[in-house]
């Protein structure tokens, strides 16, 4: 079963929507004590990286996904939620994240290094460029994905970037650290690549149950 958390500001319509597509059983809340029992945690989010970490600490449930964690329980950001994986952003103002990754989200720059002009927020379907071989990528192919960001994460250890995507700069669209992953798509609406990430999330969860 996977734990949808559910802290305020998170695309959880279309996430429930594409685990009910993969036969997955899910469980949506926002407390602790009813998220704790499931295999594998999904952390969304869309929004501003300040208010989301607002509302983890003051729900208690920042301190609960750095349990998840020390648990060895698989836990997958997606779109700001992978962004509040890292340990900070500069959006508004500097704000520590959960600090599970080491990164800093900053503004995407809104021309590449040959002057051409891009578009900010970055918004819309880019392909992947697979760098390194991971559990969350077994049997999934590189193609486009869906992205709607105006941040990306910068200073990543190089051992975390398992995919980028090319938008003036290799962004960081796939990271994944021992049993902390992430995606800056939006794996639940970026067709079959999305859902073959999502799906080998799940696997890794079922897979990790067994193992305890």
């Amino acid at each position: 079963m996977i734990g949808i958390i559910d802290y305020g500001m998170g695309n959880l319509f279309s996430v429930k929507k594409a685990l009910e597509r993969l036969d997955v059983p899910y469980i949506l809340s926002d407390k602790p004590e009813e998220l704790s029992d499931a295999d594998g945690f999904i952390l969304p989010g869309v929004g501003a990286f300040k208010d989301a970490m607002s509302l983890l600490r003051e729900s208690g449930l920042e301190a609960f996904v750095h349990q998840i964690v020390a648990d060895q329980k698989p836990l997958l950001g997606i779109c700001l939620g992978m962004q509040l994986l890292f340990d900070e952003s500069e959006e508004f103002k500097l704000t520590k994240g959960l600090g599970l990754l080491k990164g800093r989200a900053v503004h995407i720059n809104n021309q590449d290094e040959d002057g051409l002009r891009l578009k900010v927020p970055h918004m819309g379907w880019n392909r992947l460029t697979f760098h390194r071989e991971n559990e969350l990528l077994r049997e999934v192919n590189e193609g486009y994905c869906y992205f709607v960001h105006s941040f990306y994460i910068t200073e990543a250890e190089e051992d975390t970037l398992l995919a980028t995507a090319d938008y003036g700069v290799p962004v960081p669209a796939v990271v994944g650290k021992g049993n902390v992953f992430g995606t800056q798509f939006h794996p639940e609406k970026s067709s079959e690549v999305g859902m073959a990430i999502l799906s080998q999330f799940t696997k890794i969860a079922a897979e990790q149950k067994v193992k305890k």
